[in-house]
């Protein structure tokens, strides 16, 4: 009889799991638009996009999917809000 090995996850704590969950709602919030000042703007969801990349290569891929929709739901929010870096050319 052999026994096999069983992988045993640590879970994570709750005190991690809440300050990875308030860092992806700042960090997806963030846009670097960019603006001649007058007529035209070009925003860039520059905290979405690294948020993605931070989830995509998290060590414990638990729950992802919360993690997408809070990145989606703050970038939407951020799109609104006077948040971000603007650039004036």
């Amino acid at each position: 009889m052999t026994k096999t090995k069983q992988k045993r996850v640590k879970p994570e704590k709750d005190s991690t799991y809440f300050l990875k969950l308030v860092l992806l709602l700042i960090l997806g919030s963030m846009w670097l638009k960019v603006t001649d000042g007058q007529t035209w703007q070009i925003p860039i969801p520059v905290g979405l996009i690294l948020g993605l990349l931070l989830v995509m290569h998290e060590h414990f891929r638990i729950d992802r999917k919360i993690e997408y929709a809070i990145l989606l739901v703050a970038a939407l929010v951020g799109f609104w809000l006077p948040i971000g870096i603007y650039v004036t050319l």
